[in-house]
């Protein structure tokens, strides 16, 4: 057996990884409100960001989890829409893709030390009691920092999926990206095997991203964007997914 990936020994490096990350989000968090609130967007979210990468170090140097990334990022600006699978791919989207907006639920920005973090970068915060308002938001503010030259990030399934369960792709991606007048990039991978959705455990293992090519917006409708999407996204997934590879829990 290996000691490694025993229970205990699991916790015992989850438990670790949580305590150096709830030090992070306090420094990165306090840090950032007290120097750069007054300052541009582009000055403290690149200060702001390090915390995202931090995070990752600290993640693979206590629980194992490295990354592998298939693909390049695009030059300009436009949609991303992502697979969600855990809080994995939010630290490393925002990172990679910065300047990015990212489409969250409004309760996040309340959290202390965590949601003035949030705060800072400038998210699009959405209210989701009510589905109607928050379908607005999104078009107008989304919309706005595409034409501003700003990329933005959204989990078109709106809620982390488990590993292997997919959920309804909405079109409010699509729908910014065609009203931009700019692409969608999509973007699949496998962090559910790591960091599984809702689960305290982390599992060392490789997280696979797969950035696709730009899907052009002109000329079609966001049903069929955001079919085109989640075809290229789940096929993805299915074509990485390795069974063996899986958590113990999840396999």
């Amino acid at each position: 057996m290996n000691l490694f990936l025993t229970t205990p020994v699991l916790f015992l490096r989850t438990l670790l990884f949580y305590t150096g990350y709830i030090l992070l989000t306090g420094w990165f968090s306090t840090t950032g409100v007290l120097l750069f609130w007054f300052t541009p967007l582009a000055i403290r979210g690149r200060y702001l960001i390090t915390w995202n990468r931090w995070v990752l170090i600290w993640l693979r140097l206590t629980c194992g989890v490295k990354f592998r990334i298939i693909g390049n990022i695009p030059e300009g600006h436009y949609v991303v829409m992502a697979k969600h699978q855990s809080q994995w791919e939010t630290f490393y989207l925002q990172y990679a893709f910065f300047p990015i907006g990212i489409v969250l639920k409004k309760e996040l920005l309340k959290l202390p030390f965590f949601g003035w973090g949030l705060k800072l970068v400038d998210p699009i915060a959405i209210d989701r009691s009510n589905p109607k308002a928050a379908l607005r938001h999104i078009m107008e503010e989304g919309t706005q920092r595409l034409k501003d030259g700003r990329r933005v990030l959204i989990f078109p399934e709106g809620t982390r999926t488990p590993i292997g369960k997919k959920g309804t792709y909405a079109r409010s991606g699509a729908n910014m990206a065609i009203a931009a007048g700019v692409p969608v990039v999509p973007v699949s991978h496998n962090a559910g095997v790591c960091w599984p959705a809702k689960k305290f455990l982390k599992y060392p293992g490789t997280v696979t991203v797969v950035i696709g090519e730009p899907i052009a917006s002109d000329n079609t409708n966001s049903r069929a964007l955001t079919a085109q999407v989640e075809s290229w996204i789940e096929s993805e997934l299915d074509t990485m997914l390795d069974k063996q590879s899986l958590a113990p829990e999840l396999a």
